[in-house]
């Protein structure tokens, strides 16, 4: 939520800069996530400055230029070339002097001292969409007479600088989704009070336009209230409304809608507008409709209803879905000069429920979700009205209509001092306590020596036991000010081996010093994903029972897909070489298990690391390099080797020969003990095509917990050096095309067991010379004995061994 430094000024005595009140906001529990800087004029109009056109005489080498010099108040004229054609001495104008920024939607130059066709020019006399006041480009701006040369632009023109917090409000804390519910925060905090707008300008003008309301769900409708005000006259609403709700983020449309808005964002109590010429037979009815109704709403779609979408209706039709979007034909239009005003707090599941079905997600039903206050319904009506009555013109036409069956009492709650000293570790003085419960609105109705009974308001819906309201003091006490115990005892704990999170760390390291990013995905995903696939079919998602969106309905089965959201979000915005990695657990349901749920479902740990685009960033030293499979393979080859295993030791299949095709156009498959632990390989067409990829991507997945199982049976051991040389002999083996060099190796091993060491691919060549279907490996093959150095003979006698069997096994010819 967007929350205006200027607009919290409002409502209680800051001194604190933005920095510090973004500190003590999140010391408050209201994490403030960034800190942004609002101005009216984008720029703030800064270096430019109100001047004089002392002379102006035509350019010697151009047509249509001017040569004029203009006093902004300095000592000196400044001379400046200008081609409106409305320029003139005496004129007062804005100048941008050198140095300044203009900005022209997201592109900006710099006003520099130049030469025009030969003539110096040593700043611009602008106009008014050169500065971001206006569209007009038919000349500069010319100001009245009065205008005072030298006086800044942003003062002339009455710039509004603002700072903008973005605040994180958690799920509980609906109370303070809202300026006046953060200021009142503030004032706990600070040992203070905050001034609520006053209504007592409120006043009936006639009841000539009352309306029959009916609540016929009281459940799902806790309390409506509601007011007619007539005569409005639909406009543009005064400036400062405008900047208003432009510094948080939204856009003006008129008045009376920008009114209900700044209510919203003001008190946290949505408002809504209807046309009252509109409601048929001058009736409002809350109610449901039947299963299967149609009703269109604001944005032009056509929803269908479900028996328990609560409704604001007239006497025929439903106008509105209740807290949550308004109808098509029941709004607030240009024409409309009679409204009647709703202002209600309804049954939070009942909200819940109808935004998540329609997919709908307004700043209205995230209130009403979470749940408003019951007793506020009747001051914004207020508060609303009046500036209706004074903005747009209207006049309050009715009483304040108000029906609220079944009231709402405040939450009575025990607590006892010695649990809050218990929880906060701290023995807290009395009286700090009550002043501090004082403060956050909450009454305390008896007290004896041992505890307090209190009263807590129902807008803290998060405050409904004893433990909540300790958790309160503890916020505005402040964390940071419960001191850590002098004494501190310890205890032998067991620390599991292999340690995982020390091994991940470790990883992280290599990777992020590697050049590798880390990414970290919603572990929730959307199941069309897993529509078609073969690799993890749907079957096997873990759906969510009660999913906050189709985007996020599911629990992932693997990390390829957030890895492609980043990677074409990456691409989107120019970054296209990326190396990514992430940690993350995956899931997916056993079918035909037993209902015992640790059988049920599975949780797997898992690495992902993707390479795309270029090597390295091209440089004088470094021409564009696709990266390439072999690049993944060497990091996750090295990550294996860090832990003591030699990947080359683990059985290998291609792809192809499972389902991973869905998930790989090529790649290999790396078992131990019969179980998969990576996968390496190109990312397939189909899945790039889906993300709208068109480089290529290379993937590799890890089973951590897979890879965790084979450490802890896995023993490192320390080997000297031998200090005996080792020998080098290569072979150049025409092979048929089929034969892959893993085979090679693998002869290679069981041939000599006991003396050879290495054996490395570092050549291929394929070309006609060598016949149809052949091709050639250069392989090196590393011999050593531990206790002597090789002779000749035994060398010889060990390559001619090896030349045998790749002749007889591979049929190979020696090159």
């Amino acid at each position: 939520m967007n929350v205006s430094y200027n607009w919290l000024k409002q409502y209680i005595n800051i001194q604190e800069t933005p920095l510090e009140l973004a500190k003590i906001l999140t010391n408050i529990g209201l994490e403030v996530g960034c800190i942004e800087t609002f101005e009216t004029v984008k720029g703030g109009l800064k270096g430019i400055i109100i001047g004089e056109v002392k002379t102006k005489i035509k350019h010697p080498n151009a047509d249509k230029l001017s040569i004029t010099t203009v006093d902004i108040g300095r000592k000196e004229l400044l001379q400046v070339v200008c081609g409106a054609p409305n320029v003139d001495a005496g004129q007062k104008v804005v100048v941008a002097t050198i140095g300044t920024i203009l900005y022209k939607g997201d592109e900006s130059f710099i006003i520099k001292e130049s030469k025009i066709r030969g003539e110096l020019s040593q700043g611009m006399i602008c106009a008014e969409d050169e500065i971001g006041l206006g569209t007009s480009h038919e000349g500069i701006m010319v100001l009245p007479k009065d205008a005072s040369i030298g006086t800044p632009a942003s003062q002339y023109f009455k710039v509004e600088s603002d700072t903008i917090f973005e605040v994180d409000i958690t799920p509980n804390r609906i109370d303070a989704a809202s300026h006046f519910g953060i200021a009142r925060d503030l004032a706990a905090y600070f040992e203070t009070t905050c001034q609520k707008p006053s209504v007592d300008a409120f006043m009936i003008d006639n009841n000539n336009h009352c309306f029959d309301v009916k609540v016929n769900d009281t459940e799902a409708c806790l309390r409506y209230s509601g007011i007619s005000i007539y005569g409005v006259l639909i406009a543009e609403s005064p400036e400062w409304l405008k900047n208003r709700l432009k510094s948080i983020g939204i856009n003006p449309i008129n008045n009376v809608v920008d009114i209900t808005n700044f209510i919203l964002h003001e008190l946290g109590q949505p408002l809504h507008a209807f046309d009252a010429d509109m409601i048929k037979g001058k009736k409002v009815i809350i109610q449901t409709m039947p299963e299967g109704s149609l009703f269109t709403t604001l944005d032009g779609v056509e929803r269908k209803l479900s028996s328990s979408d609560l409704m604001i209706c007239n006497e025929s039709e439903g106008m509105c879905i209740a807290g949550v979007y308004g109808g098509l034909h029941s709004g607030v239009t240009n024409q409309t000069t009679n409204i009647f005003l709703e202002s209600a707090c309804f049954n939070p599941r009942y909200i819940r429920k109808t935004a998540k079905k329609h997919g709908l997600s307004t700043d209205a039903s995230f209130r009403f979700e979470r749940g408003t206050d019951p007793n506020l319904t009747i001051y914004a009506l207020k508060r609303a009205s009046t500036m209706i009555r004074d903005i747009a013109k209207g006049t309050i036409s009715s009483e304040i209509i108000d029906i609220y069956p079944n009231p709402i009492n405040n939450f009575e709650i025990e607590i006892k001092f010695a649990n809050i000293n218990r929880l906060l570790g701290k023995n807290l003085e009395k009286n700090n306590i009550k002043n501090i419960l004082k403060s956050l609105e909450i009454s305390i109705e008896k007290e004896d020596n041992d505890g307090m009974l209190v009263h807590v308001p129902p807008y803290r819906v998060d405050v409904q036991r004893e433990v909540d309201v300790i958790e309160e003091i503890l916020r505005i006490y402040g964390y940071n000010n419960i001191e850590t115990p002098i004494e501190v005892t310890s205890s032998l704990s067991y620390s599991p081996k292999p340690d995982k999170d020390k091994i991940i760390n470790i990883i992280s390291d290599y990777l992020a010093g590697s050049g590798f990013n880390e990414i970290m995905c919603n572990s929730l995903t959307k199941s069309e994903y897993y529509g078609d696939m073969e690799t993890y079919p749907k079957e096997q998602l873990v759906t969510i029972m009660n999913p906050l969106s189709s985007d996020l309905n599911s629990m992932r089965q693997s990390l390829i897909f957030g890895g492609m959201e980043s990677i074409i979000f990456n691409i989107n915005r120019k970054n296209i070489n990326l190396k990514l990695f992430e940690f993350g657990n995956c899931y997916k349901l056993n079918q035909n298990t037993s209902s015992d749920v640790l059988k049920k479902y599975c949780e797997t740990l898992h690495l992902a690391l993707f390479t795309t685009g270029n090597k390295a960033t091209q440089n004088w030293t470094a021409k564009d390099e696709p990266t390439t499979y072999f690049q993944l393979k060497a990091y996750v080859y090295n990550i294996l080797k860090r832990f003591g295993f030699d990947a080359e030791t683990f059985e290998t299949s291609h792809t192809g020969e499972k389902a991973y095709n869905d998930i790989f156009s090529e790649g290999l498959v790396y078992k131990k003990n019969n179980k998969e632990i990576f996968t390496i390989g190109s990312v397939h067409k189909k899945l790039l095509k889906a993300f709208d990829i068109e480089q290529e991507v290379f993937y590799a997945d890890i089973n951590w917990t897979a890879l965790m199982e084979l450490l802890k049976l896995n023993q490192v051991k320390y080997t000297e050096i031998s200090k005996f040389p080792e020998v080098r002999r290569d072979l150049a083996l025409l092979l048929d095309k089929q034969v892959s060099f893993e085979e090679v190796k693998k002869i290679a091993f069981r041939t000599e067991k006991k003396l050879l060491k290495k054996v490395s691919l570092f050549d291929v060549y394929e070309g006609a010379n060598l016949g149809a279907d052949k091709k050639s490996y250069a392989v090196s093959f590393i011999l050593l004995d531990e206790n002597k150095t090789l002779a000749d003979k035994q060398i010889d006698g060990i390559m001619a061994s090896l030349i045998r069997t790749f002749e007889k096994e591979l049929d190979a010819k020696i090159r």
